[in-house]
């Protein structure tokens, strides 16, 4: 310090250019001098996207996906971005990258709409969000995501083997929505708010799609039991005779058959083969008499027509 306090101010101004420059040096040196910008090489398509390929198959998602990228960035034109738009997405896929899949998947329909791969890429999209979904007790935001994707599969591509994998998870995925509204239910029931547990138990009964799962006994079941909490003993009786005609040989239906007989409250023995045959009965009794209403209607109309049509314009008898 006293040395720099000595100094003249021309040379303290050279001294401190001097150490700057020579600090300047020594971090040039550190760093192993300036890096040289990576050039730009294009390589043959067919040699990046085969690369690419090799490495998906061995299940290096990441390098994959780089490849397939380099190839849409070096060739955007080519029909080998096409490709590789989608065997990206793929990767992205198996990588678990479902929100990049799903962006990936999507801008290739976008680019090409009318590809036959387009089914593939509608496909994908229903997987990532179908492979997404939670337990019941989650928010179930990704199970109606992938009911829409899949519906979107079944309904733009009914013929394809995509639309029966399709139908086959949404069969799957109306179950978990039908087990978060039996869920939902359930809770209600146990703090005796009937009312709000009716309705989950009722959108089960009621919505087509869930009466084919497997909580469409239970939920009959539930109902008997809300119906009866609430006084409403003809509905009670309705749910369970419906849960017996459809589900005789479930638990839930000896269930809902020791709680009617409980309460003195007379329900058939569903699955007995008597009360079957008086049902066949009267279903068939039915529809004869449907059939003679019919018949009597048709002859009806028949001679008021006969009536107003005037002679002349009659067609004749015997063959036309």
């Amino acid at each position: 310090m006293d040395t720099l306090r000595s100094m003249t101010p021309s040379r303290l101004v050279l001294a401190r250019a001097l150490t700057a420059a020579l600090l300047a040096t020594g971090l040039a040196a550190c760093g192993g001098g300036p890096k040289k910008d990576a050039q730009y090489v294009e390589q043959p398509v067919e040699l990046i996207y085969n690369r690419a390929a090799d490495l998906l198959d061995q299940r290096r998602w990441s390098e994959a996906i780089a490849g397939f990228d380099e190839v849409e960035r070096q060739h955007p034109f080519s029909s080998w971005a096409r490709r590789s738009i989608l065997m990206g997405a793929y990767a992205r896929y198996k990588s678990s990258n479902y929100d990049e899949a799903i962006e990936a998947s999507r801008r290739f329909i976008s680019l090409h709409p009318g590809s036959d791969s387009a089914a593939y890429a509608y496909h994908l999209i229903a997987i990532c969000y179908f492979e997404q979904i939670l337990d019941v007790g989650r928010d179930q935001y990704m199970t109606q995501q992938a009911l829409n994707s899949l519906q979107d599969v079944v309904r733009r591509f009914p013929e394809t083997d995509y639309a029966r994998d399709a139908q086959f998870k949404l069969d799957m995925t109306n179950d978990q929505l039908a087990g978060k509204e039996m869920s939902v239910g359930r809770f209600y029931l146990r703090r005796d708010q009937h009312l709000a547990a009716a309705n989950r138990f009722l959108s089960v009964v009621q919505n087509p799609d869930f009466q084919r799962t497997t909580h469409a006994p239970e939920a009959l079941h539930r109902l008997v039991e809300t119906y009866l909490s609430l006084g409403l003993i003809d509905e009670a009786r309705k749910m369970a005779a419906v849960l017996g005609y459809n589900y005789a040989d479930t638990e839930w239906y000896e269930r809902t058959y020791r709680l009617m007989t409980a309460r003195n409250l007379r329900v058939p023995k569903y699955g007995q083969q008597e009360y079957l045959d008086k049902q066949a009965k009267l279903a068939q009794k039915e529809r004869e008499e449907e059939q003679r209403r019919s018949e009597r209607e048709a002859l009806e109309r028949a001679k008021d027509e006969d009536i107003r049509q005037p002679k002349e314009a009659r067609p004749s008898a015997g063959p036309f």
